[in-house]
């Protein structure tokens, strides 16, 4: 750990920069099951408010797992570590005034709680998406063919089978993938950062 470190501060402050580019940032943290729908659903989000010309990035395993985690593997260790370096870029994408959407499993509570503190303690929002879907149907619905292997133990630390998840208690938006699609879906999360005034 670093200790011969000191923190030099910027010559713009965040209500500044928020001024200058007409928002504020915050991190959208989806979390659920693989298969949930948290990519698919933070796509469309993107999509859709970068055409409202809003200064949004998505962070997910494919972009993060292939660089910046890539020395990362997928025991509770490395699944603790994978989150909290998440939990830090994303803090800092909110803190340029970013809209930040990350989709990422993040199976523990106690994990999800230290990103919220770290954005709480810098002063930047955080909104939780639970992108919830029962067991059934995202084993029915297995894309990448995961859950069959990790019934046949050809995975070992699989989320939701050989692995807990430990769903949220209070998330500030809900969604039930099996009961509505990305449209709709994306029509919540975006009234929600409108009613907000993120948006």
């Amino acid at each position: 750990m670093s200790t011969n470190i000191t923190f030099h501060a910027g010559s713009v402050n965040a209500e500044e920069r928020a001024s200058l580019l007409s928002q504020k940032g915050v991190t959208v943290w989806f979390t659920g099951l693989s298969a949930s729908g948290k990519s698919t659903i933070a796509c469309a989000l993107e999509q859709h408010l970068l055409h409202l010309h809003k200064f949004t990035y998505r962070l997910d395993g494919d972009n993060i797992r292939f660089g910046l985690n890539k020395d990362l593997g997928f025991d509770e260790k490395s699944r603790n570590e994978n989150i909290r370096r998440i939990g830090e870029v994303s803090k800092l994408f909110a803190d340029s005034c970013c809209i930040t959407l990350t989709a990422f499993i993040s199976p523990y509570r106690a994990d999800r709680a230290v990103a919220r503190e770290l954005h709480e303690k810098a002063g930047l929002s955080f909104v939780e998406v639970f992108v919830d879907a029962p067991l059934s149907v995202v084993e029915q619905r297995d894309p990448k063919g995961l859950y069959k292997k990790a019934r046949a133990g050809e995975i070992k630390d699989f989320t939701g089978i050989s692995a807990p998840y430990e769903a949220p208690e209070a998330p500030e938006v809900h969604i039930k993938t099996d009961e509505c699609d990305v449209t709709e879906a994306v029509r919540r999360i975006t009234a929600y950062l409108s009613e907000k005034k993120f948006i």
